[in-house]
């Protein structure tokens, strides 16, 4: 990147507002967000907000994409990174004393393919994370241990996810709702995958997790705010069930042994968008 699009950059990330919606849409990357959803997670007044917007989409960091009737915002990552690397490669000449952890300096060795440990995170951890953690338990081939939380106090496991797990065989003898706390505290196990499955968990603020982890969004609509006949609910629980199992289906089969990181998050992120994931 050249120096003078680098402190355009630069610039406009030193504003508290554009860095905090800058911060938000790369909790999501590599998917957009409606503007609406972005001012209500930061609580931003829309017309606040559109400044902010066009000040990141003008210096080439956020990109704007229609989606029927409305715009989606995402973050541009290959001028995040050109940004990151000017920064640290240029301004910082590749000190080793500065790149070290963030930035390793020799080909990384291949993830291992036993025990990795995944968290996934929703707001109340009552369905959409507990269908998470119950199908990667089950299916990961003794390869994951599963965990979930949510971000809201005081949540408890939705009967209609009870319900759907039962009728596909899952043992929920042990699961219970878990707030997000439980696995910030010292001496927490160190997660190697960390996932949101709602916006809500995505949007909310959130220490950087020990480890860096390889995280990803895999949103999906809340089951639990389903209306209708109790049978119209089950099935709206029930389809829920059947999208999450595709993404963790696929996710169990990826080759781990044979992938870097980066291509390890690409691959995550395709199977949050619902992309092939190719071999």
């Amino acid at each position: 990147m050249e120096s003078s699009a680098a402190t355009c950059a630069f610039a406009t990330l030193g504003h508290p507002g554009r860095l905090a919606v800058f911060r938000l849409l790369m909790r999501f990357a590599p998917q957009g967000v409606r503007p609406t959803e972005i001012a209500a997670a930061l609580g931003l007044k829309q017309n606040t907000l559109s400044h902010h917007l066009a000040d990141l989409t003008a210096v080439g960091l956020v990109l704007v994409e229609r989606q029927g009737r409305s715009l989606r915002y995402r973050v541009d990552l290959d001028r995040t990174e050109a940004l990151i690397g000017y920064l640290a490669l240029d301004l910082g000449r590749a000190r080793p004393d500065l790149l070290p952890p963030h930035f390793p300096q020799s080909k990384e060795p291949p993830m291992r393919d036993t025990d990795f440990d995944v968290l996934f995170i929703c707001s109340g951890n009552s369905a959409r994370s507990i269908f998470a953690e119950a199908l990667l338990r089950d299916l990961g081939k003794g390869k994951f241990q599963a965990f979930s939380a949510g971000t809201k106090p005081g949540t408890e496991l939705n009967p209609f996810a009870l319900q759907v797990l039962t009728r596909n065989g899952h043992d929920v003898t042990n699961l219970r709702a878990k707030h997000i706390s439980e696995f910030q505290q010292p001496g927490s196990i160190v997660m190697d995958f960390v996932f949101t499955v709602c916006d809500t968990a995505a949007a909310e603020e959130c220490p950087p997790w020990p480890g860096q982890p390889i995280t990803g969004h895999w949103g999906l609509p809340d089951p639990v705010k389903a209306t209708g006949t109790e049978a119209e609910r089950a099935l709206v629980f029930a389809q829920t069930y059947a999208a999450l199992r595709r993404r963790i289906a696929a996710f169990v089969d990826l080759p781990f042994e044979s992938l870097s990181r980066l291509s390890l998050q690409a691959k995550v992120d395709a199977i949050g968008l619902d992309a092939p994931v190719k071999s």
